[in-house]
């Protein structure tokens, strides 16, 4: 089973969209789902913070800005 992590921020309107998208996508597929807040890690922040919201497939950066469906359900079907 997969897992999606989105690296986001409070007060962010692009990470709440993600976050929609990732679970109506993992809900549908059977991968599980987290979220992280880059302001609590300053490494993720130096890392993501630029780029939120950031997706992870399996611990692996896959993403950033807006979820592309058809490119992360792919990636779950691996």
């Amino acid at each position: 089973m997969h897992h999606v992590t989105v690296m986001g921020r409070k007060d962010c309107h692009a990470c709440e969209v993600a976050q929609a998208e990732i679970a109506r996508i993992c809900g549908e597929t059977g991968a599980t789902w987290s979220v992280e807040d880059v302001d609590t890690n300053p490494e993720w922040r130096a890392e993501y913070g630029d780029q939120v919201p950031v997706f992870l497939v399996d611990g692996i950066e896959h993403g950033y800005w807006q979820v592309e469906e058809d490119r992360l359900r792919a990636a779950l079907a691996e």
